[in-house]
């Protein structure tokens, strides 16, 4: 045999081999089955929770503003001081304002002075026309028409008179009070009983009327920790399954490790609108939510306004439901059977098989999990009920006792009906032990 004969020769032979080789091990791997984590379909008791942060909030909360303008002179509180209704808060410089009222006070003594000459000029008037008119009544020769008439005239002119006068009086009245009440306004008291939360303004500065700005007049903040409240935004897909007296878990982030429990007491109306984003086309996506109110129950004396909170709230629970892992819950595409009608659009056009909406797709997939038997994972439909921590209620589709894959979600997500699989083995650390 010559060397090139013994060269193929050997070549045909090596070649034989590997392809056996590959052969042999890609069948190994058809038939290697998959590690997954298996859990058995029980009875569990599920609490279904809805879950928003917010801040808290008094019940009751009053901003004090400034109406007028003026130097703070005298400061009676301090943030966090506790108040009673009508206790002095602060006083603003009166001097002006006495100074107004002072004047108006003389503007209207003047105007009363000037009422008092019109009364009596209008009496006279009246007496010198009763007169005229009497004598014309009994003998008209007596007086002359021209004198009656301008005794007439003479009447109503003084009546004419007094009626101004009496409007500059009432005017004068008028900003004499609206000059002690902004005197007044320089003496701020609180009007309700609680705690100075916030203090914007110090001694010396000068109080401005927040004409276009809420926040430019305000002068300090008194809340009536009381009653307090967590307002937490809910969003509209959760809103619905929220009552008035909804048991609630609030956990507040000055206070960890601890929760505390109230009730829901008020649920908005209205939808309180945030913007999320926004395309390059210039539209917007809006995240809608809506404001939750709940009281505490027992809050700490050391709690104050708008500290973060986080709001559990209690909406629905199970008790011995039938329940599977969350996470061993996919999404998979319905196969036709082979005598299942076909409807709708998806069906060939021109050859070609027209795409299907998304309302039609929707409708093609179906919620299912997938159920172990004899080694061998197949999906099944089920559909479910409310959702706790960790685990969904089956309302139908399952057993207990059923085997389901539970994990990991890659797998589950990965995962084909007819796969074979195993228990997923426990993880070993270095030394040889599980891994905890």
């Amino acid at each position: 045999m010559s060397r090139r004969a013994k060269w193929t020769l050997g070549l045909t032979i090596l070649v034989a081999v590997f392809g056996g080789l590959f052969a042999l091990s890609a069948a190994k791997k058809s038939s290697r089955a998959t590690e997954v984590k298996l859990e058995p379909v029980a009875e569990r008791n599920l609490v279904a929770t809805v879950t928003a942060s917010g801040r808290i909030e008094a019940k009751t909360k009053v901003d004090i503003s400034a109406d007028i303008t003026g130097r703070i002179t005298e400061l009676a509180v301090k943030e966090g001081d506790l108040v009673k209704k009508g206790q002095f808060l602060l006083l603003i410089d009166p001097a002006q304002y006495l100074s107004v009222v002072s004047r108006l006070q003389g503007q209207v003594a003047s105007a009363e002075a000037g009422l008092a000459q019109a009364r009596t000029n209008r009496d006279q008037a009246r007496r010198g026309r009763d007169r005229s008119v009497e004598i014309q009544r009994v003998n008209a020769e007596l007086i002359a028409r021209e004198t009656v008439e301008q005794a007439i005239q003479a009447f109503e002119v003084a009546e004419a008179n007094f009626r101004a006068a009496q409007a500059g009086v009432d005017q004068a009245r008028a900003a004499l009070a609206e000059a002690k009440s902004n005197l007044a306004k320089t003496r701020l008291v609180s009007p309700i009983d609680g705690r100075v939360v916030r203090l914007a303004v110090e001694e010396g500065e000068v109080a401005v009327p927040g004409t276009f700005s809420r926040e430019t007049g305000l002068l300090m903040t008194v809340a009536d920790l009381s009653v307090v409240l967590a307002k937490v935004q809910v969003d509209e897909t959760d809103v619905v399954r929220l009552h008035l007296g909804d048991s609630v878990s609030v956990s507040i982030d000055a206070f960890p490790d601890t929760s505390f429990v109230g009730r829901i007491t008020k649920v908005s109306q209205s939808a309180k609108l945030g913007q999320t984003g926004a395309a390059s086309g210039g539209s917007t996506d809006r995240a809608v939510d809506f404001d939750v109110e709940i009281t505490l129950d027992q809050p700490p004396a050391s709690i104050r306004p708008d500290l973060s909170a986080t709001a559990r709230i209690v909406t629905e629970t199970r008790t011995k439901a039938l329940a599977i892992p969350i996470i061993a819950l996919t999404v998979r595409e319905h196969e036709t059977l082979p005598n299942e009608v076909k409807t709708g659009t998806g069906t060939p056009i021109g050859g070609t098989t027209a795409p299907l909406t998304a309302s039609e797709r929707k409708e093609k997939e179906r919620e299912g999990v997938f159920v172990v038997k004899q080694g061998v994972a197949m999906f099944r439909p089920v559909r479910v009920g409310i959702a706790g921590e960790e685990h969904f209620e089956v309302i139908e589709g399952l057993r207990a006792g059923d085997t389901v894959v539970a994990g990991p979600y890659q797998a589950v997500r990965d995962l084909k009906d007819s796969t074979k699989v195993r228990q997923q083995r426990d993880l070993k650390t270095p030394g040889g032990k599980a891994a905890p």
